[in-house]
């Protein structure tokens, strides 16, 4: 039972805060599509450049790296490359989103599960 004048949460107040944290997701997930974030491999042979929102923006191969008769290793340092530059997107996307998203009652790995918009 309900008392009369106390108890009932504030509807209008619960939604507008929804809404202010849904704002601030959205903002820092603009803010993370606009950060840089770099990764290498071989001793900085290759290095990646990726967007808090794992886009890859550029890759960077020593020329002393190429070598055709071993493209293999290429590959290797290229690939090694990305996943560290994913990697550190990751952990910044973790700072970032992970208090908007905690405070939204989900974590990481359940964003697009929220129904938000431009959270695919």
């Amino acid at each position: 039972m309900v008392q009369p004048g106390g108890g009932m949460p504030d509807m209008q107040a619960i939604l507008q805060q929804a809404q202010q944290m849904q704002q601030q997701l959205v903002d820092a997930q603009e803010e993370l599509a606009r950060t840089e974030v770099t990764g290498s491999a071989g001793g900085g042979l290759v290095t990646a450049v990726v967007t808090g929102g794992m886009e890859l923006k550029s890759l960077t191969i020593d020329p002393k790296v190429v070598d055709p008769e071993d493209t293999e290793t290429l590959s290797d340092l290229i690939v090694a490359a990305v996943r560290d530059a994913t990697k550190n997107a990751q952990k910044i996307t973790e700072e970032k989103l992970g208090p908007v998203a905690g405070a939204l009652g989900g974590g990481m790995p359940d964003l697009g599960n929220l129904g938000l918009p431009g959270l695919g």
